[in-house]
């Protein structure tokens, strides 16, 4: 087997660094977030998108209860990783149906399917921050909320 350049993480580490990130993901999925706040020293998630970010284990907590509210079907799925020195990189497709308030708007029922990335940023074996990056309106627009979303100032195509 070759060994792993100077600085870069062994194969052995890889291996963890996979298993705490698949572990993290289904734990997020049986609604076991107890288990999926395990995986971090600190849990921090970053939401490009919208820009919001969630800081220590009782803003995940709020987090993880305003989504599923929103989404209660909420799950990530067709997941493939990919390797960093320092991250996991997962690329995964999030769906739900939106059953509750999102985003200060009232639900549709309708369902989404968006194509994500996350980028797991470790420290040793444990999970540092968790940075999810999306398409807002992809979302927005399967669930019909694009209109309401932009506002009343919104520029609309003539």
């Amino acid at each position: 087997m070759q060994s792993a350049p100077a600085g870069s993480p062994s194969q052995s580490l890889r291996r963890r660094r996979e298993a705490v990130v698949r572990a993290h993901m289904q734990a997020e999925n049986d609604r076991d977030f107890d288990r999926a706040l395990d995986a971090f020293d600190h849990p921090r998630y970053e939401l490009v998108a919208t820009g919001q970010v969630y800081d220590g284990p009782e803003e995940v907590r709020e987090y993880y209860r305003a989504t599923r509210t929103a989404f209660p079907d909420q799950r990530n799925e067709n997941v493939v990783l990919h390797h960093a020195d320092d991250a996991v990189i997962a690329e995964f497709d999030l769906k739900g149906t939106h059953l509750g308030p999102f985003l200060g708007l009232e639900p549709t029922g309708r369902t989404f399917s968006c194509r994500m990335a996350a980028v797991f940023e470790f420290d040793g074996d444990r999970i540092a921050c968790e940075r999810v990056y999306f398409d807002l309106a992809t979302i927005a627009g399967q669930l019909g909320l694009l209109d309401r979303l932009a506002g009343p100032d919104a520029r609309r195509p003539g």
